[in-house]
């Protein structure tokens, strides 16, 4: 009986998978087909928004263009640097303060002034202190993402349960060792999901600030074909980073899903 219901249970498990990516790649083409056929009837003025074919079209030929490819690296280096400087910080300084219930009363309201604050306001602060150098942009970026790390690995040092921890004490289990065996496997999932959103917001202030700031990559090409009137090269840009964002939500899912494969939420998002 075990072996033939474990077929079907795999082929299920096969279909759902599959089942989301192909109603996501319909949703794609659908607003694409609107796209054309709004821009090819008049219900939109195609000297502002162009029919979708010529901007694809336009995206082909960005894709075998090295200066696209040279601007696409410092975009995506700038967002590796700051979410790589936003994960370390803001993990560590999570595990500190939520293990500590006078640390976590301590910083609270200054969480909750700070974090609200959003990330452009402080683009001339960044100006002022780095000009239009790389750092402003880092400073963006960390600034937007260290947030939702930070408050996620507080949430889950938070989350430990407590006849876990005092059993491992029990045991004899040093300070360290409760981290390792105790803490860490319940943050980790918190931690994750952090660093998945994270990764989005930190793509977002990437391109902001090229955008606005004028740093190197593909925020500044935007803006250069906006003020040049390149409407559909334009837009062409605007998809490759929406196709880049997709990308990274992608690889951050399987990084997600290899790293938490123990874990229940994990095990029964793959048995449903």
């Amino acid at each position: 009986m075990t072996t033939l219901t474990a077929p079907k249970a795999a082929g299920r498990t096969r279909s759902a998978a599959l089942r989301g990516p192909a109603l996501g790649a319909i949703g794609v083409v659908g607003f694409l087909v609107l796209w054309e056929l709004a821009s090819r009837i008049g219900l939109i003025d195609p000297r502002f928004f162009p029919p979708a074919s010529d901007v694809l079209v336009r995206l082909g030929e960005y894709l075998l263009d090295r200066a696209f490819w040279r601007d696409v690296a410092a975009t995506m280096w700038a967002w590796f640097l700051g979410l790589s400087i936003a994960v370390i910080s803001g993990a560590v300084l999570g595990f500190i303060i939520g293990s500590s219930r006078f640390l976590e009363r301590a910083t609270q309201s200054t969480i909750e002034f700070l974090r609200p604050i959003p990330s452009v306001a402080i683009i001339p602060l960044a100006v002022l202190l780095f000009g239009t150098k790389i750092q402003s942009e880092l400073l963006l970026i960390v600034y937007a993402s260290i947030w939702q790390v930070l408050l996620q690995v507080i949430y889950g040092t938070k989350d430990v349960d407590p006849v876990a921890d005092a059993t491992a004490r029990s045991y004899g289990l040093s300070r360290w060792q409760r981290i390792r065996h105790v803490v860490w496997p319940t943050t980790l999932p918190y931690l994750m999901t952090g660093i998945r959103l994270a990764a989005s917001v930190a793509l977002i202030l990437a391109i902001t600030a090229e955008l606005i700031i004028q740093t190197p990559g593909l925020g500044k090409q935007i803006a250069e074909t906006r003020e040049g009137g390149a409407v559909t090269s334009m837009y062409a840009l605007i998809l490759a980073t929406g196709f880049i964002g997709v990308l990274i939500n992608l690889v951050m899912r399987v990084i997600e899903r290899r790293v938490l494969r123990w874990h229940m939420s994990v095990r029964m998002e793959l048995v449903g």
